[in-house]
């Protein structure tokens, strides 16, 4: 009985040995962290689309078009 309750008193201290350790780790990355990264990498994303598609919109597409209507007018 003795030597299965000095197990279960060493299995213990070890669990609280390493929550301590988890605990005072000064490196951890927490779920916040992460998530601002995330919601940063999205925003960021989303204002490079934007970005693209106004510069696709407004300034190749339409001089896209004029020189394809240029290339194929058989008339002139």
């Amino acid at each position: 009985m003795k030597k299965m309750m000095n197990k279960l008193t060493n299995k213990a201290n070890l669990m609280v040995i390493k929550a301590k350790m988890a605990l005072q780790n000064p490196r951890g990355e927490g779920f916040v962290d992460t998530a601002i990264k995330i919601l940063m990498a999205v925003v960021i994303g989303a204002l490079v689309l934007a970005g693209l598609y106004l510069l696709f919109d407004k300034t190749v597409l339409p001089t896209l078009t004029k020189r394809v209507q240029e290339m194929f007018n058989y008339a002139g």
